[in-house]
C-alpha cells in the first residue's frame, strides 16, 4: 500500500514468544464470542443503549447479568492495550534489527493500513462489529504520533488521556446518582436508541441489503470505536507498558500487576454492577439513570482492560514457570497465535447461522442459549488451532497479513501464528521476548 523498504526482520519465530499475552488473546476471544452474538438477537426486543435483550427466562437474564458486570465494555479496551504493547515491540524490535526509525515505523503503519482494509471486508462481509479497522485507524494516528518519540512522550500521553477517562468515569458515576436521587418524572428519556441501528443488518434476510446495511452502521462505529477516550488511553498505556516489557519481565513488576489485577477489576466490576441489577430489575432505573450507568460502565473499561491484562501476565507467568504446560493451556495459546484467524472464524461461524440471511436462528435464541452457542464456536476454533499447532502450521489470516505487511521475502519463522498479527488485537502478535 506505500512502498515500504523491506523490513530487517520478518515475523517472530516460535522460540521467541512470551506465552501471557498469546494466553490472554486466546482466553479473550472466548470472551470476545461472548460479547459480540448477542448482537445477532433480532427477535428479541432490545434495550436501547445495550446488546442485551430487555427479558428472557431466569438463565437468560443471569447471563446478561454477568455479561454486563464482566464482559462488556472489558475486553475491546484490554485489546486496545495489548495492541499498543504490540506496536511497539514490533518498532523496537525492528530498530534493534538495524533499521531506521524512519523505517521500523513504515513497517508498523503498513501493518495498520492493511488492518483498516481487512476491516472494512470483514465488515461488508460478515459482521458490522468488527474491530481490525477501529484498531488500525488508532495505530495509524498513536503509532504516527508516538512510536519515533521518547518514551516520556508515551507516559504523558497514557496519563493524560486514562486520567481524562477516569475524571469523566467520576463524573458519569455521579450523574447517575442525582439522576436517581431526581424526582420521578423530572427526568425524561435518553432519547437514543442505538438497537436499530446495531441490528437492522442482522435482521435483513436479502443478503445484499444487509452488507448496505453493515457497511453503514461500520462507518459510523469503526471511528467511535476508534477514537473515544477508552480505547486511545488503552493504547497509550499499552506502548508504555510494551516499551518496558512488562508482560515479558513479570518478575520486575510483580507487584504492579498484582495490584493492577486486583484494584482495576475490582473497581470495573463495581462500576457495572448497578447497571447490571438496573437491566435484570432488581433496582428501579429510569432512562436517564440507565444512560449514566452505561457511561460508567463503559469508562470503567480503562480500569478493566488493565486489570485484565496484568491478570493474564500472572497466569503466562505461572505457565512459563511450569517445565510442560498442559494441552488446555497449550491449546489456548494457540488460539492467541493465531488470534486473527480465530477472530475472523468466529464471524464465519456465526453470521451464516444466526443472521436472517442465514438461516435466522437469532430470531429464535436467548441470552443462556447464545452464550452456550458463543462458547461453541469458540471451542471450534480452539480445536482448528490446536491441530494447526501440532502441525506446525500458522492460521491462514496471519500467513495472508505477513505477507502483505512484510513482504514475500521475509522468513515465516513457522508456525508463529500471531507474529504477523498487527500487535496485540485480535490479529495478535503483541507478546514476544524480542517485540
Amino acid at each position: 500500500m506505500d512502498a515500504t523498504p523491506a523490513p530487517r526482520r520478518g515475523p517472530l519465530r516460535p522460540a521467541e514468544r512470551a506465552p501471557a499475552p498469546d494466553l490472554a488473546r486466546g482466553f479473550m476471544l472466548l470472551l470476545i464470542a461472548l460479547a459480540n452474538t448477542p448482537l445477532y438477537l433480532y427477535g428479541s426486543r432490545q434495550s436501547p443503549l445495550g446488546t442485551h435483550p430487555v427479558d428472557g427466562s431466569a438463565a437468560d437474564r443471569a447471563v446478561q447479568f454477568v455479561m454486563i458486570l464482566a464482559v462488556d465494555g472489558r475486553v475491546y479496551p484490554m485489546f486496545a492495550c495489548l495492541f499498543g504493547y504490540g506496536l511497539v515491540r514490533i518498532y523496537d524490535r525492528q530498530c534493534a534489527a538495524g533499521a531506521s526509525p524512519r523505517d521500523a515505523a513504515a513497517v508498523v503503519r503498513r501493518r495498520n493500513l492493511w488492518l483498516l482494509v481487512l476491516g472494512f471486508a470483514h465488515a461488508a462481509l460478515l459482521f458490522l462489529g468488527d474491530v481490525l479497522a477501529a484498531y488500525g485507524l488508532l495505530g495509524l494516528v498513536l503509532g504516527g504520533l508516538l512510536l519515533r518519540r521518547p518514551e516520556r512522550a508515551m507516559r504523558w500521553t497514557a496519563a493524560v488521556l486514562v486520567g481524562l477517562t477516569l475524571v469523566l468515569w467520576v463524573f458519569s458515576a455521579v450523574g447517575a446518582a442525582l439522576a436517581a436521587l431526581a424526582p420521578s418524572g423530572a427526568v425524561g428519556g435518553t432519547g437514543a436508541d442505538m438497537s436499530g441501528i446495531l441490528r437492522s443488518s442482522f435482521s435483513e434476510e436479502d443478503y445484499l441489503a444487509s452488507v448496505a446495511d453493515r457497511l453503514a452502521a461500520w462507518a459510523l462505529l469503526a471511528p467511535l470505536q476508534a477514537l473515544t477516550l477508552v480505547m486511545p488511553a488503552m493504547m497509550a498505556l499499552g506502548l508504555v507498558l510494551g516499551r518496558h516489557r512488562a508482560l515479558e519481565r513479570t518478575d520486575r513488576h510483580l507487584r504492579l500487576l498484582v495490584a493492577a489485577a486486583a484494584v482495576g477489576i475490582g473497581l470495573a466490576w463495581a462500576s457495572a454492577l448497578p447497571e447490571a441489577l438496573a437491566h435484570v430489575g432488581l433496582v428501579p432505573a429510569n432512562g436517564a439513570v440507565t444512560a449514566a450507568l452505561s457511561g460508567v460502565r463503559q469508562l470503567s473499561g480503562v480500569l478493566g482492560g488493565a486489570g485484565y491484562v496484568a491478570l493474564f501476565a500472572l497466569v503466562g507467568r505461572a505457565v512459563s514457570r511450569r517445565a510442560r504446560p498442559g494441552p488446555g493451556t497449550v491449546a489456548v495459546i494457540a488460539v492467541g497465535k493465531r488470534s486473527l484467524s480465530c477472530y475472523l472464524a468466529q464471524s464465519v461461524l456465526c453470521a451464516p447461522l444466526l443472521a436472517a440471511w442465514g438461516l435466522g436462528l437469532g430470531a429464535h435464541f436467548g441470552s443462556a442459549a447464545t452464550a452456550l452457542f458463543a462458547a461453541g464456536v469458540w471451542l471450534v476454533t480452539l480445536i482448528g488451532a490446536y491441530a494447526l499447532e501440532r502441525a506446525d502450521l500458522p492460521g491462514p489470516a496471519e500467513v495472508l497479513l505477513r505477507r502483505l505487511s512484510y513482504g514475500p521475502a521475509a522468513r515465516s519463522g513457522g508456525a508463529d501464528g500471531g507474529g504477523s498479527g498487527p500487535g496485540a488485537d485480535p490479529s495478535g502478535g503483541s507478546g514476544t521476548a524480542t517485540r
